[in-house]
């Protein structure tokens, strides 16, 4: 009876010292950070099973084990809290960690970028150049996309964007509209956005847009032709290529009611999809006198209030172009 009992205190210490053996090595591969020396992606995908999951973070080497997060993660009733998406996990973490960016559910937030002044074709291309969203979509009306920087997650669909870019479009426009300066000769936000899109085209220089704005404002109150290549560029290839020439004599003939050489007012739709400063500034253009631009050769324009001050203007550009 003496020796089993001995024998019983014997396995209960060797038990004793498994256990404490156990809990000390499982400690450490779930507390110790995994050495990897970059950042990596993981995608979880919808209806990923547990070992699924393991398998993916063993693939991007942040786990030695994949029964390691398995079991972990079923003490801890961590697998029901992942969702799916896919997750920047840092280097140099461990395997709680790790477990706790899975169970948290912030899904990495990826960027796409639209630069102002983009035409509808050229905002489709870099939609669908983008790997990472999914899915066809039906694009708005030129003009009506609000070329920003948009997040989304991995596997989003083009149309959200879409859907997104045409929102702010309209609330931004709407906005704009209702505080825009007196006497504009404008009658709708829809000649506002198309007024926009010309501006936009027309310099990229952010401080001249109230100025250009202006002297388009001006040639609209004396009925005057607005006469802006963009506008007659847009004529000729309606927005789906690029011309890739400079304009000539003949093309300021063409019979469209783009040409603004030879229809007077605006044309019927935007000509690309104006950012919210060149808006701004058609709303708000500055006061001037002026009813003439040229290029000034130096990467803004030269500004004039007659006929024979733009024609100045024109030769000294000239000059410097030769």
């Amino acid at each position: 009876m003496r020796l089993l009992s001995t024998t019983a205190k014997i396995l209960f210490v060797l038990a004793g010292v498994a256990a404490a053996f156990l809990y000390a090595y499982f400690h450490q591969i779930i507390y110790t950070p995994h050495r990897v020396t970059e950042e990596k992606f993981v995608l979880v995908k919808s209806g990923d099973s547990l070992t699924q999951i393991a398998a993916e973070l063993k693939q991007q080497n942040l786990l030695d084990e994949e029964w390691h997060f398995v079991l972990f993660s079923k003490i801890n009733k961590i697998y029901p809290q992942i969702k799916a998406g896919e997750y920047l996990i840092d280097k140099d973490v461990s395997l709680y960690e790790t477990a706790d960016i899975l169970r948290g559910g912030k899904v990495y937030q990826r960027k796409i970028t639209f630069a102002e002044g983009l035409t509808a074709r050229e905002i489709a291309e870099i939609l669908y150049a983008d790997e990472y969203l999914s899915g066809d979509f039906e694009m708005p009306s030129e003009g009506y996309f609000l070329p920003e920087t948009y997040v989304f997650a991995r596997g989003d669909s083009r149309q959200q964007i879409v859907r997104r870019a045409q929102k702010e479009m309209a609330e931004f426009l709407q906005k704009t509209w209702d505080e825009r300066a007196a006497d504009l000769p404008l009658k709708s936000k829809e000649e506002l956005l198309v007024l926009a899109s010309i501006i936009e085209k027309e310099t990229g220089v952010a401080a001249e847009r109230p100025q250009i704005a202006s002297v388009f404002v001006n040639r609209l109150k004396k009925g005057m032709l607005l006469q802006t290549d963009p506008t007659v560029i847009y004529a000729l290839t309606n927005g789906q290529k690029d011309l890739g020439r400079a304009l000539n004599r003949k093309d300021l003939t063409v019979d469209s009611p783009y040409n603004t050489y030879k229809y007077a007012g605006l044309p019927p739709t935007p000509i690309c999809n104006p950012g919210k400063a060149a808006i701004s500034a058609a709303a708000h253009p500055d006061t001037t006198p002026y009813l003439y631009f040229v290029a000034s050769g130096t990467g803004g324009h030269n500004f004039a209030r007659t006929l024979d001050e733009h024609n100045q203007n024109v030769r000294r550009w000239k000059n410097l172009s030769k």
